[in-house]
């Protein structure tokens, strides 16, 4: 799939002031600073649609974009923050656990994990809650040029092994790297599938 448009619809903080259309929607959603604003201006192929910020928590609001006026990219508030008060945390999860569970468009979840870590129990909680309350979900690893071919392969492979140990089938793995451009191509043909079978 090419992007030919791609643009800013509206930000809010709940799911019930959405963009009122039947269009299908795929959800891009991390950790604080695992390169989201960056992934989603790669794949758009504009370098100002996020707001990339190296300070984490740039995301505090639901933001959906239209592409090619056929689907919405929705880029959502990270979770794990170590430097907001509880209030807000608290806040962030029912901004985030309204727009997953509730609404009916959201077609399927982009959850981007840092190659660089090893398998984070934030993010391994966080899978088995989507799964426990089935919402589709992709994982997308990050930032893969700034590791060795060896230890970027062995990371993901440490998640494959943590997962498969819960799950008997896992979820599509995809590997990206914002600043090569990598895995651009297989994440736009897995939306135009999707869109394509809806």
């Amino acid at each position: 799939m090419e992007i030919i448009s791609a643009e800013f619809v509206i930000s809010n903080s709940d799911y019930t002031k959405c963009p009122n259309s039947q269009l299908p929607e795929y959800a891009f959603i991390g950790r604080s600073n695992v390169g989201k604003s960056s992934l989603i201006n790669m794949l758009t192929n504009k370098k100002n649609l996020a707001k990339t910020s190296s300070k984490p928590g740039k995301t505090l609001l639901i933001n959906h974009f239209l592409i090619n006026q056929t689907w919405h990219l929705v880029d959502l508030p990270g979770y794990g923050y170590a430097s907001i008060g509880k209030d807000m945390r608290q806040k962030l999860k029912e901004i985030i656990e309204g727009y997953l569970l509730y609404r009916p468009q959201l077609t399927n979840v982009f959850l981007l994990i840092d190659s660089r870590h090893a398998p984070q129990k934030i993010d391994m909680d966080f899978m088995q809650w989507m799964g426990e309350n089935e919402i589709p979900f992709a994982i997308v690893f990050t930032k893969i040029d700034k590791l060795s071919q060896t230890k970027s392969k062995d990371n993901i492979e440490k998640y494959k092994d943590s997962l498969a140990e819960v799950w008997e089938t896992l979820p599509k793995i995809f590997v990206t790297s914002s600043e090569k451009q990598q895995g651009r191509e297989e994440l736009l043909d897995y939306i135009d599938e999707i869109n394509r079978s809806l």
